[in-house]
């Protein structure tokens, strides 16, 4: 196993790349206690990092597998500068700040799949979950929750997910640091924000276009109230939502729901 001399000091220091961490050595979920902290004043930008998650949570209320020593699963409280409306584009600058700071560290070619999963070789490598904090008399908060396949063998996940995830050491042989890779990200994720909060949406977008897993490829979309509707993505727009154009040539604005590649069979 790798040593990480940067991981025992952050626990030891309750820092890291200059950023205050609460260490957990399991918890719930790391959202759910950054939750909590941010109602009791905690400082922006402190990071809630886990060894591992017994409830673990992704979007749409599914679970995210935490297996103990392996990964990153952390959540950065976040007070962005931002109107409400931009709020949800806060998603996808985060999948495009990982997708930086992991290619930096790695060298590895990444895509982004709408709106929150990062993809290595077409498998899951990471994903994201944005939650809001409203306090009355305060501006909204954002509590930015991560998981990333980091040190994990195929072994550890289970059978039905093997052939949907995957990790940097599946892929690579390698063990990588996470301390290194959890300071790249929250160090990206702080820039990008604050060239959200300086200079908009637009360039962020532009970028996360050109990792775009799925523009032109076919879709089929769950929506919350139990419709399918299959189309080809056109990518998000400017707003962040994805546009599917169905078969009949109509363009679909989704705003939530569930996004798979290829025909979902009823």
């Amino acid at each position: 196993m790798i040593i990480d001399e940067g991981w025992r000091m952050m626990i030891e220091q309750g820092v890291l790349a200059g950023f205050p961490v609460r260490y957990l050595e399991r918890t719930g979920s790391t959202n759910q206690v950054a939750i909590d902290m941010t109602k009791n004043g905690a400082p922006t930008d402190t990071v809630v990092a886990a060894e591992s998650q017994a409830g673990g949570r992704g979007r749409l209320g599914r679970s995210w597998h935490s297996p103990a020593g392996s990964n990153l699963y952390f959540s950065m409280i976040l007070r962005p500068a931002l109107p409400p409306e931009d709020l949800p584009k806060i998603t996808l600058a985060a999948g495009l700040a990982l997708c930086l700071a992991v290619e930096k560290v790695t060298d590895l070619s990444l895509m982004l799949k709408w709106p929150n999963d990062l993809l290595l070789d077409g498998r899951k490598l990471a994903g994201i979950l944005a939650e809001t904090v409203n306090i009355k008399g305060e501006p909204t908060a954002v509590v930015l929750g991560v998981g990333l396949n980091v040190n994990a063998g195929a072994a550890a996940f289970p059978a039905d997910l093997r052939e949907r995830a995957t990790s940097l050491l599946i892929v690579t042989g390698h063990e990588y640091r996470r301390s290194e890779l959890l300071a790249a990200i929250v160090s990206e994720l702080k820039r990008q924000l604050r060239r959200f909060e300086r200079s908009g949406f637009n360039g962020i977008l532009a970028e996360w276009r050109k990792r775009d897993a799925t523009l032109g490829r076919e879709l089929t979309w769950l929506t919350r109230n139990g419709g399918i509707v299959r189309g080809v993505s056109l990518g998000p727009d400017d707003s962040g939502q994805l546009l599917i154009k169905d078969a009949d040539g109509k363009i679909h604005e989704v705003l939530s729901g569930d996004i798979s590649l290829g025909p979902v069979h009823e």
